[in-house]
């Protein structure tokens, strides 16, 4: 009766939890708005796909003025399932992500944090099983005869005839065991508590790792971008130089005044200025990448092809509910989450009795040639306990709290976690698309703004055009030209960074 009271009383008091607050439902498929462009269709549909939203649909969009878009989902594919030698095709850029997958420096310290949880796995796995000591021990004592111990001694023999050495040895070889029998799963809850903070830091580091991938292979278009712009500044100084020329020899014919000639030189060393500007920006850039392959600062090959035509492979967003495993991250939240709910069940345990049983068996002898004598030296003893708190549980009930109120956390932050990273993919395929259809809109300007350069160059040179006409047809053009390759460098970014989004790269 009194083991049981001991058993039943303590799980009376435990204090009740409060649960989580409900979580927003996740959509059935990607969709996002996009503000109509009116006159510029860039990829109409067919009729079949116009027909097939209904009328209610169709005014609410007029009312807001927006366009829905959705992404095609394919149950059996998602990009997030390509590995990233094969999202990416150009070889100097493989050469630096498998360099920064050996070298960098963040990803060898997050090796050291998966030992260090693996660690704490392995001590929480040891505390399940006994804890097991083998010892020896020697000593001499010499009781005073006027007490207790030194009374009795003087009274009584070893053997007949034979009294205690004075003053008294003693030899001791023993083996002791002490074990906490898991009544209530604490120790395992805790141990499986461990192993899954174990595999979420695993998690963590294949996030790290599809961070790693998106910044080297951003960083390495924006280095391209940057040496385009170099080049679409050289053409235009070659441009503009021709027409200083030609501004000059018009001067000399007194065909035309010295402020014509100062404008174009202005213009020539506006564009030399930027060149050096743009300079700086490429050694920032490929610092930037060496820091991220673990490598001081040096040269970084990249491709020469054209920047405009770059294109890499086509992103399948695949269904929302394949966020859940194929986002490192997510996975570690759910982790995180499940072990949580464990740390809740060990200190819930923690109100009830714990059951220790300490035993040791050994020799313990006066004199080293009779320690090892059976039975006469041969000492053993078994005692369990069995402690509830009574007093002191405050602290227990705090422990209990934290638990719970660290669980409600770990579900908020799921929560966030599933919500960001829906909102990343969403925001991440849309502006694919539309920088996408925005570079093509910016092309026919360029054209445009060309022809404009050609046309005013030629009025120019036949006294039917002003130079400040020529000077803002050529500095319209280097500019479209420059958002034109500012523009393709966010959408290939855009492009990586979805795919990172969906959890592309971590393998």
């Amino acid at each position: 009766m009194i083991a049981g009271l001991a058993l039943s009383a303590p799980s009376c008091r435990i204090p009740e939890l409060e649960g989580p607050l409900q979580g927003p439902s996740m959509p059935s498929s990607f969709s996002w708005f996009k503000r109509s462009v009116p006159d510029v269709p860039v990829v109409p549909p067919s009729p079949e796909e116009a027909g097939t939203a209904t009328l209610d649909e169709k005014s609410d969009v007029e009312q807001v003025g927006f366009t829905r878009l959705e992404m095609a989902a394919d149950t059996y594919e998602n990009s997030a399932l390509i590995s990233w030698r094969d999202f990416f095709d150009d070889p100097n850029l493989l050469c630096l992500i498998e360099e920064a997958m050996v070298g960098n420096q963040e990803l060898r310290i997050l090796n050291q944090d998966i030992q260090i949880a693996y660690n704490e796995v392995s001590a929480r796995r040891g505390a399940i099983l006994p804890f097991f000591t083998l010892g020896a021990g020697a000593g001499v004592d010499k009781p005073g005869l006027f007490t207790r111990e030194g009374a009795v001694e003087s009274q009584l023999d070893v053997k007949p005839g034979v009294a205690f050495p004075e003053p008294l040895p003693n030899f001791l070889v023993a083996a002791n065991i002490s074990w906490e029998i898991d009544i209530w799963r604490k120790l395992r809850n805790a141990r499986d508590a461990a192993t899954l903070r174990y595999l979420g830091t695993c998690d963590g580091q294949a996030y790290m790792v599809t961070r790693l991938v998106s910044e080297v292979a951003e960083k390495y278009y924006e280095l391209m971008s940057l040496d385009n712009q170099m080049q679409i500044l050289d053409k235009t100084i070659e441009i503009q130089e021709q027409s200083l020329e030609l501004a000059k020899a018009r001067k000399a014919a007194g065909r035309d005044t010295e402020l014509a000639v100062q404008r174009f030189q202005a213009e020539v060393r506006k564009n030399q200025s930027e060149k050096l500007i743009i300079l700086q920006q490429i050694v920032e850039v490929e610092n930037r990448i060496n820091f991220l392959v673990g490598r001081y600062p040096q040269p970084v090959m990249r491709s020469t092809s054209s920047f405009l035509d770059l294109n890499l492979q086509p992103l399948c967003a695949g269904l929302p509910a394949q966020i859940l495993q194929n986002r490192p991250d997510v996975r570690q939240a759910e982790k995180e989450l499940s072990a949580a709910g464990l740390d809740v069940k060990v200190a819930r345990a923690r109100f009830y009795p714990s059951l220790i049983v300490n035993a040791g068996v050994g020799y313990n002898a006066f004199n080293a040639k009779y320690l090892f004598s059976t039975p006469d030296s041969l000492i053993y003893n078994v005692a369990g306990d069995l402690v509830a708190p009574v007093i002191n549980r405050s602290a227990i009930q705090a422990d209990y709290l934290t638990a719970n109120a660290q669980q409600l956390q770990c579900v908020y932050n799921y929560q966030q976690v599933i919500l960001n990273a829906y909102t990343e993919i969403v925001n991440r395929l849309s502006k694919v698309e539309n920088y996408q259809a925005s570079i093509e809109i910016k092309k026919q300007q360029l054209a445009a703004l060309e022809a404009s350069v050609d046309s005013a160059t030629k009025l120019f040179q036949n006294a039917r055009a002003e130079y400040v006409e020529v000077l803002l047809a050529q500095r319209d053009m280097m500019e479209a030209r420059m958002v034109l390759i500012e523009t393709k460098q966010q959408q290939l970014a855009a492009a990586i960074t979805a795919y990172q989004a969906l959890g592309g790269g971590s393998f």
